[in-house]
C-alpha cells in the first residue's frame, strides 16, 4: 500500500471510529465479549458476588491493585476492564460537583429538587423516599448515556449543630431522629427500593422491589460525613485539621444515630469518612470508628475518604510522621478508597517498608468490587440489563418536576402571618412589586451541590404568572448588599405597587462548603432595604427569606409593617411557582423548621465547642432544641398554617411495667442510682424492648376555614431528676391531610428503649424510671415506667 493510500485508509478508520463513538454515547463496560463468561469467573453471573470479586482480585498485579485505590480507578485493558469514576453527586438532584457527572451530552439537564434542609421541613418520609427514587431514575438514565457513574456520594446526614455552618443547608437539620429517618428513606429510594421495572420504566415508582439479586443495587448511595463533621472554616479552625472533641454521651445520642440508621435500616452501600479528627484520631484512620460500622452495625459496602482526606492525615493534621504511615493507618483502619491520589502515589513504598501487606489492599478491593458487582457493572452490556431502557425520556419528566414542586410546597415555612394577611385574595386585581437580590436570579436558589435544572422559575417569574402587573427591582446589586445605591429604585417600585414582596437572605457567597458564616443577621444592607421598602409600601409587606442557615430576623418579627414572613430556603427549580401558590392560597403551607433559629448573640459561642448539653458553670447554653437553654427567634418545629389545629390523645398507656428477667442476675446490678434515688435502667440490660412498644393514637381537628396538610409532631420528656437528659426529644412525626372543620387521626409508634431513653456520661443508653411526659401541641400525657 502506498503511503498516500495508507494515510487515507487511516483517516477513514479514525473518522469512522469518531462517528460510531459520537452516535453511541453509552458507557464502556467490562465483560463485553461472549467468551469472557468462560474465560473470567468474575464475569460469570451464576457465581456469588464474593466469589466473583475474589476471582478478579486474584488476577491483578500489585500495581493494578494500587491503581484501583483512587476515585478515578484505572482501567485494566488486558482483562477488558475500562476505567471507572467513583465520584458522582446527587444530593438533591444530579449535581455538577463530581467528575463522574457531565451535562455535555444527550442529557443537558436534570430535575433540581429543593435543597435537603427544605425537603426536611416537610417532615414527610414518603416524599423523601420518592425524591431518592426520582433522582435514581435520572442518574441511571445519565449513566446509560455515558454522563454519570453508578456510585453517588449522598446523602449528607451530619447534624446541623451550629447555625453558622456553611453546609447545614445540605442536611436534614438538627434532630438526630429526623436525620435518621431522612437517611433511611432517601437511601432506600435511591438504591432501588421502589424500582418497579417492566412497565414502570417511565417512572420507577410504585412497584415492589424486583432487583435481580437479593443484594443487587440500582445505584449506590453514600452516608457522609462520618463523623461529627460540621465545621468548614471558622476563625483559626479548618475542617482539614479540626479535632472534634466529642463526649461518648454526645456521640451516642446525637452524632452517630443518623449513620447507624443509614446503615442498619437504609442498607447504604457506601460510607464516607470525614476530614476532621474525632478525639484526636482522624476519622479515616480511626479503626475503632470504622470497625464499629462494619462489625456492630453490619455495614456492607465500601468506605471512601472525603476528597484528599487521606492526604490530610499526614499533611494537615500531622497525625503521622510519614506519608507511608498515613497510608498504613487508613488502610488498616478500614478506608477502602481515597478520593484523591495519595494512596496511588504512596502505597507501593508503604508495602516495600513492610507497613502494609498486599492482603490489606485485597480487603479494600473486595469491598470495592463487591459493590460494583452488586450494581451489575460486570454483568455485560448495561443497555441490555434491568435498567437499560432508561434514557433522556426519563429525565426532567413532568412527574419529576411535579414532585419537585410538591417538595417545595411542603417545605416552605410560614413563620409569621399577622391578622391572617396571607393568603391574598385572587379575585382582586392589584399590582405587585417584587424586590430583592434573590427575587429574580434562579441560579442563586439551588443551594450547594446543584446541577443544571430543567426549567427554573424565580419568585418574580412565579408571581408574574399570577399578576401581570408585577414589577421587579433588585434593591441590592447582589446578596452581600454592600451598597444602598439601588434602594431609591426599590422604594419607588414599592410606592407605586399595591403590595410588595421582598426576597432577601443567603446564597453561596454567605454559606457553602469551605465557608461558614460569622453572623446570623441578614448580609450587608439587606435589613435596611427591608425596612426602607416596608416604610414606603402602601400595605404591610411580605418578607421572603432564602438560604439554608437560620437568620436573626427578630426585627421583622416585631415590625407590624411586615405582615408575613415566609422561609423558602433553597427551593430548587420550582420554588418560584410554589411560593406564588402559597401567597395566593392555592396551597396551604405546612412546613416546619427542622432547626432552631437563634439570636445574633449565639455567635459569641465558640463554633468549635462540640458539646450538646448546656453547662451553666461556664455560661454555655447548649445546642439545638433538645438542650439549648437560651431564647430563640423561632424554635425547632415552628411553622404556621392558614388554618388552626387542635389535638387530642385518644389512646396511650399510662403505665409500662418492665418484666424480669433482666440480662444480669441481681436486681442490684440493674437499678442504678442518681443521688439517693433509684431511677434508671441501662437499655442493654433490658430484654423486653420489643414488647414495651406501644402506639399513641392522636386525633387532629382542623378548626379553620381551609383544608391543608399538617405535620403532627410527638415529643417526650423524661422525669426532671435525670442529669444530662434532653429538655425534650422527638418521638415521631406523621403528616396528615385535614379538611376544614373535620378531624382526622394518626398513630405514632413509641419504642421506649429508643424514644424515651438518652445516653449517660459513658455513652450508654438509659431509660429513666418514673413519669415520662408525651407532648403533642399543648396536650400532655404521662406514662409511668416501672419495674416488676
Amino acid at each position: 500500500m502506498s503511503p498516500n493510500n495508507w494515510r487515507s485508509s487511516l483517516f477513514f478508520l479514525l473518522l469512522l471510529h469518531f462517528i460510531i463513538s459520537s452516535s453511541n454515547p453509552h458507557p464502556q463496560f467490562p465483560c463485553n465479549q461472549p467468551h469472557h463468561n468462560s474465560l473470567y469467573p468474575f464475569c460469570n453471573t451464576s457465581l456469588s458476588t464474593t466469589t466473583r470479586a475474589q476471582s478478579l482480585i486474584s488476577l491483578l498485579t500489585l500495581n493494578e491493585k494500587i491503581q484501583q485505590l483512587s476515585n478515578t480507578a484505572s482501567g485494566i485493558p488486558r482483562l477488558g476492564i475500562p476505567p471507572y469514576e467513583w465520584w458522582s453527586e446527587s444530593l438533591h438532584g444530579i449535581a455538577t460537583n463530581g467528575p463522574g457527572v457531565s451535562f455535555n451530552g444527550t442529557i443537558p439537564s436534570a430535575t433540581s429538587f429543593p435543597q435537603v434542609i427544605v425537603t426536611a421541613s416537610a417532615f414527610n418520609r414518603t416524599l423523601w423516599n420518592l425524591i431518592g427514587s426520582a433522582i435514581a431514575v435520572e442518574a441511571r438514565a445519565m449513566y446509560n448515556f455515558g454522563q454519570a457513574g453508578l456510585t453517588f456520594w449522598a446523602p449528607n446526614i451530619n447534624i446541623f449543630r451550629d447555625p453558622r455552618w456553611g453546609r447545614g443547608q445540605e442536611t436534614p437539620g438538627e434532630d438526630p431522629m429526623v436525620a435518621s429517618a431522612y437517611a433511611v428513606e432517601f437511601v432506600k429510594g435511591f438504591q432501588g427500593g421502589n424500582w418497579g421495572g417492566g412497565s414502570g420504566i417511565g417512572n420507577g415508582f410504585g412497584g415492589k422491589r424486583v432487583l435481580e439479586e437479593s443484594d443487587g443495587l440500582m445505584l449506590s448511595a453514600c452516608c457522609k460525613h462520618f463523623t461529627a463533621y460540621d465545621l468548614e472554616m471558622w476563625g483559626k479552625y479548618s475542617r482539614y485539621s479540626f479535632n472534634a472533641v466529642v463526649s461518648e454521651q454526645d456521640l451516642e445520642d446525637t452524632y452517630q444515630p443518623p449513620f447507624r440508621s443509614c446503615i442498619q435500616q437504609g442498607k447504604a452501600s457506601c460510607l464516607m469518612c470525614s476530614y476532621n479528627a474525632v478525639n484526636g484520631v482522624p476519622a479515616c484512620a480511626d479503626k475503632d470508628l470504622l470497625e464499629k460500622a462494619r462489625d456492630k452495625w453490619r455495614f456492607k459496602g465500601y468506605v471512601t475518604s472525603d476528597c484528599d482526606a487521606v492526604a490530610t492525615v499526614f499533611e494537615y493534621q500531622n497525625y503521622t510522621k510519614t506519608a507511608e504511615d498515613a497510608v498504613a493507618d487508613v488502610l488498616k483502619a478500614g478506608t477502602d478508597i481515597d478520593c484523591g491520589t495519595f494512596l496511588v502515589r504512596n502505597t507501593l513504598s508503604t508495602i516495600k517498608q513492610g507497613k502494609v501487606q498486599e492482603e490489606d489492599i485485597d480487603r479494600a478491593l473486595l469491598n470495592l468490587f463487591s459493590v460494583q458487582l452488586r450494581l451489575g457493572l460486570f454483568d455485560g452490556d448495561p443497555i441490555k440489563g434491568q435498567f437499560g431502557r432508561l434514557g433522556p425520556q426519563d429525565v426532567c419528566t413532568s412527574e419529576h418536576k411535579n414532585l419537585a414542586l410538591e417538595a417545595a410546597r411542603q417545605g416552605i415555612v410560614l413563620l409569621k402571618n399577622d391578622k391572617k394577611f396571607l393568603p391574598l385574595k385572587k379575585g382582586v386585581d392589584f399590582s405587585f412589586a417584587v424586590i430583592g437580590p434573590l427575587a429574580n436570579n434562579a441560579s442563586l436558589l439551588g443551594g450547594g451541590y446543584t446541577g443544571i435544572p430543567c426549567n427554573p422559575k424565580t419568585p418574580f417569574e412565579g408571581l408574574q404568572e399570577y399578576r401581570k402587573r408585577t414589577s421587579y427591582s433588585a434593591g441590592c446589586l447582589d446578596v452581600p448588599c454592600d451598597s444602598d445605591a439601588g434602594f431609591k429604585e426599590a422604594i419607588h417600585a414599592a410606592k407605586k405597587a399595591d403590595f410588595a414582596v421582598i426576597v432577601v437572605g443567603l446564597d453561596a457567597t454567605q454559606e457553602r462548603e469551605d465557608h461558614d458564616r460569622v453572623s446570623l443577621l441578614l448580609p450587608g444592607k439587606q435589613m435596611a432595604l427591608v425596612a426602607s421598602v416596608a416604610a414606603a409600601s402602601k400595605n404591610p409587606v411580605i418578607l421572603v427569606l432564602a438560604g439554608g442557615g437560620p437568620l436573626d430576623v427578630s426585627f421583622a418579627e416585631k415590625d407590624p409593617r411586615i405582615a408575613s414572613i415566609l422561609w423558602i430556603g433553597y427551593p430548587g427549580e420550582t420554588g418560584g411557582r410554589a411560593l406564588s401558590e402559597i401567597i395566593f392560597g392555592d396551597f396551604n403551607p405546612g412546613g416546619r423548621l427542622p432547626m432552631t433559629w437563634y439570636f445574633e448573640s449565639f455567635t459569641n459561642i465558640p463554633m468549635n465547642d462540640m458539646n450538646m448539653r448546656a453547662d451553666p458553670s461556664r455560661g454555655y447554653p447548649g445546642r439545638t432544641y433538645r438542650f439549648y437553654t437560651g431564647n430563640r427567634v423561632y424554635g425547632f418545629g415552628h411553622g404556621l398554617s392558614y388554618t388552626n389545629f387542635t389535638y387530642n390523645i385518644m389512646s396511650a398507656p399510662t403505665k409500662l411495667s418492665i418484666p424480669t428477667p433482666f440480662k444480669v442476675d441481681s436486681i442490684k446490678n440493674i437499678l442504678h442510682q442518681a443521688g439517693d434515688i433509684v431511677d434508671y435502667l441501662r437499655i442493654d440490660e433490658v430484654t423486653s424492648c420489643d414488647s414495651l412498644r406501644f402506639s399513641v393514637e392522636i386525633n387532629v381537628m382542623n378548626v379553620g376555614d381551609m383544608d391543608g396538610s399538617h405535620t403532627v409532631i410527638l415529643y417526650s420528656r423524661v422525669p426532671e431528676i435525670m442529669k444530662g437528659a434532653p429538655k425534650q426529644q422527638l418521638v415521631g412525626f406523621n403528616q396528615v391531610h385535614t379538611v376544614s372543620y373535620k378531624s382526622t387521626s394518626t398513630s405514632i409508634l413509641v419504642d421506649p428503649c429508643t424514644h424515651l431513653s438518652f445516653a449517660n456520661d459513658y455513652g450508654e443508653r438509659i431509660l429513666a424510671l418514673g413519669d415520662h411526659m408525651l407532648l403533642v401541641g399543648d396536650v400532655k400525657h404521662f406514662v409511668s415506667v416501672e419495674t416488676n
